[in-house]
């Protein structure tokens, strides 16, 4: 049952960041299936924070996460965690970084500096 509902949470995903990345990725730049492949494991709300692999930072190299944070649902919340998703592009060396929200979530200075 937990298999099923890692592989509908993982589908949910994939489809939510594509959906995204048809309106958001010739804006915001970046390699989005490269994104979706290599750097879910890092974003997603379960499990650990982790600093992001290689090829996950290269996918993310030249994209606008401001950009993207316009693009953030509700939906795609339910499963990804914001705050790892800021840990990702600050590990990653990305330009701007917002600092007053992403989605509909409020970013502190304090999980900033973390």
């Amino acid at each position: 049952m937990a298999t099923r509902y890692l592989h509908f949470t993982t589908l949910v995903l994939a489809v939510s960041i594509l959906v995204v990345g048809i309106s958001g990725q010739f804006e915001c730049g970046g390699d989005l299936n490269g994104i979706v492949y290599h750097c879910k494991p890092f974003v997603l709300k379960d499990g650990p924070t982790l600093p992001p692999s290689d090829l996950c930072c290269n996918a993310l190299n030249g994209v606008d996460v401001s950009c993207y944070c316009q693009y953030v649902t509700p939906r795609l919340m339910q499963n990804i965690s914001i705050d790892k998703a800021l840990n990702v592009a600050r590990n990653c060396e990305l330009q701007d970084i917002p600092t007053g929200k992403c989605g509909s979530k409020l970013i502190f200075l304090k999980s900033l500096i973390e």
